[in-house]
């Protein structure tokens, strides 16, 4: 070992340390960028918004309980796909909606008697609003058929209520994107609408490969 080794440790140590500090600067930097980013001034959520998310996490539950019954009752490997699909997509959306509530400051879900009213006047009487229901909505006793049913026989009934299921939403989201402020819900009520529209388009080619038909509105 010559004299001057300790010396270039002790160099190539510093130059290791400043190195390693210009990156801590520049990753510093561009964190401070993206904070600033999203510091900007956000639309204030307004009624559609809240309304939204809370009726759509609602409307989502149930297609995601609907699904779920799939596993254990459908022999159908195209059926049990699509099942799972729905059901994994719609419990991720809701953990979205559920967490620009929170952030808010508003409730999970909307107060009794609240249903739909972030949709206005002329569209209240296209919302399906029956009996309290929401749009598509199964009523508690097709729902309880469903879960009496196996084989052919669920995969027919569950492709109707879910027809009828996706339809209802696709209307409440189609609104949602046109008149939310907040554009992320802007943004997933659109994708919302888009993906429920290509589903139905699906499930009503599976109810006829079925020699069945889709349920009547309401």
């Amino acid at each position: 070992m010559t004299g001057t080794e300790p010396s270039q440790g002790v160099n190539w140590s510093r130059r290791a340390i400043a190195a390693a500090v210009g990156i801590a600067l520049v990753l510093l930097g561009a964190a401070g960028g993206i904070t600033l980013g999203h510091s900007s001034s956000p639309a204030a959520p307004t009624a559609v918004d809240i309304g939204f998310s809370q009726d759509m996490s609602v409307h989502h539950l149930q297609a995601v309980q609907m699904a779920n019954l799939a596993t254990g009752r459908s022999e159908d490997t195209d059926v049990r796909q699509l099942a799972f699909d729905i059901g994994s997509s719609q419990l991720e959306q809701v953990g979205r909606m559920k967490g620009w509530l929170s952030s808010w400051g508003e409730l999970e879900q909307a107060p009794a008697g609240k249903l739909m009213m972030w949709m206005s006047g002329d569209h209240q009487s296209m919302s399906g609003m029956d009996n309290g229901r929401m749009p598509g909505m199964a009523t508690s006793q097709e729902l309880a058929r469903l879960r009496g049913m196996n084989g052919k026989e669920f995969d027919v009934l569950f492709l109707q209520l879910m027809t009828r299921h996706h339809e209802g939403g696709s209307a409440m989201s189609r609104y949602a994107a046109d008149k939310a402020s907040v554009p992320v819900v802007q943004s997933l009520a659109n994708a919302i609408a888009s993906s429920q529209e290509t589903e139905v388009k699906t499930l009503k080619s599976m109810l006829t490969a079925r020699n069945a038909q889709p349920l009547g509105s309401g």
